[in-house]
């Protein structure tokens, strides 16, 4: 049995990159446990694609295991899609970490197989990516980013040629053909390769120019808008998309502007963080905006924070997504109108969708479930869809998230409420007075993967009767979704799942005119106590 320095050695030889190899060889004369945690199997290529620290071995992000990749997604291509070669991948890449090698070597691999590919020639948000898709007919394409992960972290995200992210089966298809490849002997195209092309600015160009479609009021006078990439790749784009569409320009925070993967000014670069959009905040204070933005790294998630009458608060996801989501079924026609959202998110959306006789949606966690969706109804008109992570469609394509159009639309939102005289924490209000109060909570649990499995399937096995001295009145199951459901008798929705990326289990809660918060607090207990009893 190959020993896991021997492993090791074997990687050492093929590795391209000086900083990784002195990396791996101070691992090899070093603990081998740690060779362990490199060499123990290889990265489960799933839904997300790949995402872990840049690092020596299987079991890090490296130009090895990007090459890997890249030669099973080629085979695949080539073995499921019509002219896959001709059509080719498109492949953009963020600021990250060796993102730029990850995304040239993907190119010299597919061409080594014969597969065409186009690649940017400058750092670019994956929805200017993902729109590229169907803008050039591609067969594929490839984001090398990994999205709000920490610092150390890099990754690799697939698209199908209809622009939005691969989903099962076509996950456990790739993955199956990338480990059918050898990591460590894979030829590569020269650089000179016909079948490499570098894209100019042609297409984000043309990006830019589509934004100007999400607007329904373009005449309302424009407010004052603050913003931050956090240290991402959207921020230039973002700037030119609220110029072409004729909106004030904003003021950003200046040292967190450029893109920098290190995100020297910010603990961990994720919107939904607290603390993450101080510096815009403070910065909206200063500049006296009423909005104040903040896309994650690579763009395609939108955070927002605004003014109230007892000083500035981040809107929750969900809020977010009622505000786009009144805004677009108040500016649209139709009986053939859709929205769609997830299970996790709030269940206002399909109430709001019920009284402007829309159709809606509701589909499994992240947003490939929603693209796929939109797909799966091709007589609808498909007009919004978000999820409470910050993911927001309100253009098509892409049929991805897209935290740069959201951000255009969310200040049409905001300028609409100034003309009126009115305020967006005025607006959330008026919905609250129209639907009722809905109150989102949200917990998690930390727990090892295998653990958070066993318990939500004990909890689905023998559920409790009542939580708190409330009836638990119903239980749905969602099992593609690994997702359980609790009806409470006062009307409160509990839902609990283990994390698909983390290792925690997740809970979510929403009362209509009432907390879910006591709800939350005897659930988690409950789950502790199973967690305790299975060890």
């Amino acid at each position: 049995m190959t020993s896991y320095a021997e492993k090791a050695a074997a990687w050492l030889a093929a590795e391209p990159d000086d900083d990784i190899r002195a990396e791996l060889s101070a691992l090899i004369e070093g603990d081998e446990s740690e060779l362990a945690r490199r060499f123990d199997g290889h990265l489960r290529f799933g839904t997300a694609g790949l995402r872990a620290e840049v690092g020596a071995g299987p079991l890090r992000m490296n130009r090895l295991v990007v090459r890997q990749a890249a030669a099973g997604l080629a085979d695949w291509l080539m073995n499921n899609v019509d002219d896959a070669a001709q059509k080719g991948v498109v492949i953009g890449y963020d600021a990250r970490r060796k993102s730029e090698l990850f995304a040239l070597d993907t190119a010299l691999v597919l061409a080594g197989r014969g597969v065409r590919s186009m690649v940017f020639s400058e750092v670019v948000p994956t929805p200017v990516l993902a729109w590229s898709i169907t803008r050039l007919g591609a067969a594929s394409g490839v984001m090398v980013t990994a999205s709000h992960n920490p610092p150390a972290d890099n990754g690799y995200k697939v698209y199908l040629e209809t622009g939005s992210q691969i989903v099962s089966p076509v996950d456990e298809q790739i993955a199956e053909a990338i480990v059918a490849v050898d990591p460590l002997s894979i030829g590569l195209a020269e650089p000179s390769s016909g079948l490499v092309a570098m894209l100019d600015r042609k297409v984000r160009n043309e990006y830019l120019e589509s934004t100007r479609s999400v607007r329904y009021v373009p005449d309302v006078a424009p407010v004052g808008v603050a913003y931050t990439p956090l240290h991402g790749v959207g921020g230039a784009t973002l700037v030119e998309a609220f110029e072409r569409c004729g909106l004030s320009e904003p003021v950003v925070v200046d040292e967190q502007f450029q893109p920098d993967g290190s995100f020297p000014m910010v603990n961990f670069p994720n919107p939904e963080e607290p603390g993450a959009m101080d510096a815009v905040i403070n910065l909206a204070k200063q500049s006296g905006s009423v909005l104040a933005l903040a896309n994650d790294p690579d763009g395609d998630r939108l955070g927002v924070a605004i003014p109230t009458s007892s000083g500035w608060r981040r809107l929750s996801g969900d809020e977010i997504g009622w505000l786009l989501a009144d805004h677009i079924l108040t500016h649209t026609s139709g009986d053939d109108r859709m929205v769609v959202t997830t299970l996790v998110s709030s269940s206002l959306l399909s109430v709001m969708a019920q009284d402007h006789g829309v159709h809606s949606e509701e589909t499994f966690t992240g947003f490939k479930w929603i693209g796929r969706t939109v797909l799966n109804y091709p007589d609808r008109r498909f007009v919004f869809g978000y999820e409470q992570a910050l993911g927001y469609l309100v253009a098509q394509p892409p049929l991805d998230k897209d935290g740069i159009t959201a951000a255009v639309l969310m200040a049409e939102v905001a300028a609409c409420a100034a003309a009126e005289s009115s305020s967006i924490e005025t607006k959330l209000g008026e919905l609250a007075e129209r639907y009722g109060r809905y109150v989102i909570g949200e917990r998690s649990i930390k727990m090892s993967p295998a653990l958070s499995s066993k318990v939500v399937q004990h909890l689905q096995a023998e559920p409790p009767h009542s939580l708190g001295g409330v009836e638990v009145e119903n239980i749905v199951e969602f099992p593609e979704a690994g997702l359980l459901r609790l009806m409470l008798s006062d009307g409160t929705r509990l839902q609990v799942r283990p994390s698909g990326t983390e290792p925690k289990i997740k809970l979510y809660g929403e009362a209509v005119n009432g907390d879910p918060e006591v709800g939350l607090d005897y659930l988690v207990s409950v789950l502790d106590e199973i967690a305790n009893s299975l060890g």
